[in-house]
């Protein structure tokens, strides 16, 4: 039997502090890149945002994601509703459509100028570790979860489907973000499947042109249907320059200044300049499967 609803929180919390510790312990004993600012410093705010953004959400939207797919399925709302297909498969494809709505998304949120002023709180870290992998504006949770509500209302995916794909976002989330070393014949392997800490670093690259590749979160394929893939950094993995250029100054490593960021002024250039096409790839990106 699947666990309520109810245990929905409990189950993603549990998941969150497992995975969580186990990446921090990989990144202690084989690190990838060498951290330029404070652990201290920036696991304190980064995390201190996750609090945030946790008390939000319970109190603007408690039901979130998971509470709607129970009414959608009640009341026979969505697409799934509509086609008899064993629910194994339902869970499956629902998994599989939500990835995919969480990729567009956050194409679209370095697309639009509003929303890329949220979003870019997450882009503005100095260094790239687990701890990156929480560190996200509370309005951009919010409104995040709100596109999320939409797409399992439209889709009537099932509640175990949106338990499984939160889980499966917050874990690959910290995963993808991991300072950590991978073998490069696993990593290889691994990137044709899900998106691994080398793969997405590249998409946390100063330079807008590998800042605009690999969005996924989940699962490889989309960067590569899309072609939106790109296989590492100009300038290596241990070369690059994390960041974007607007905040540079250690002080926006604190709480303060990154809720504050969308509202202040935006002097840099923007991951889309509006000069290509958001899915099409400019001249020179990878967009092998290697």
């Amino acid at each position: 039997m699947w666990p309520s609803i109810a245990s929905e929180p409990f189950i993603r919390l549990g998941c969150f502090v497992g995975v969580f510790a186990a990446i921090a312990a990989w990144e202690m004993a084989a690190p990838r890149r060498h951290l330029a600012m404070s652990r201290a410093v920036r696991w304190t705010n980064n995390l201190a945002v996750v609090a945030v953004d946790t008390l939000l959400v319970r109190l603007l939207l408690p039901a979130a994601a998971a509470g709607v797919a129970v009414y959608a399925e009640a009341a026979g709302w969505g697409l799934l509703g509509l086609v008899g297909w064993p629910a194994w498969v339902k869970i499956i494809v629902g998994v599989a459509a939500l990835d995919l709505a969480i990729y567009l998304q956050h194409v679209l949120f370095h697309a639009v100028p509003s929303l890329w002023r949220l979003y870019r709180m997450h882009h503005a870290d100095l260094d790239f570790d687990v701890s990156t992998g929480v560190r996200f504006h509370p309005i951009e949770i919010l409104l995040s979860l709100v596109i999320k509500i939409a797409v399992v209302a439209a889709l009537g995916a099932p509640a175990v489907a949106v338990v499984i794909f939160e889980v499966l976002l917050n874990a690959t989330s910290l995963f993808s973000h991991g300072n950590v070393r991978l073998p490069s014949a696993l990593d290889h392997i691994a990137r044709l499947f899900v998106v691994t800490p080398d793969m997405h670093r590249v998409h946390h690259s100063i330079d807008p042109r590998e800042t605009n590749t690999n969005f996924g979160f989940n699962f490889a394929i989309w960067d590569r249907l899309f072609r939106t893939y790109r296989a590492a950094p100009a300038a290596g993995h241990a070369g690059m320059t994390i960041g974007i250029v607007q905040f540079r100054n250690a002080r926006e490593l604190w709480l303060d200044r990154m809720l504050t960021q969308p509202f202040r002024e935006d002097s840099g250039p923007r991951p889309f300049n509006g000069s290509a096409a958001i899915l099409t790839p400019p001249g020179g990106r990878d967009t092998s499967w290697s």
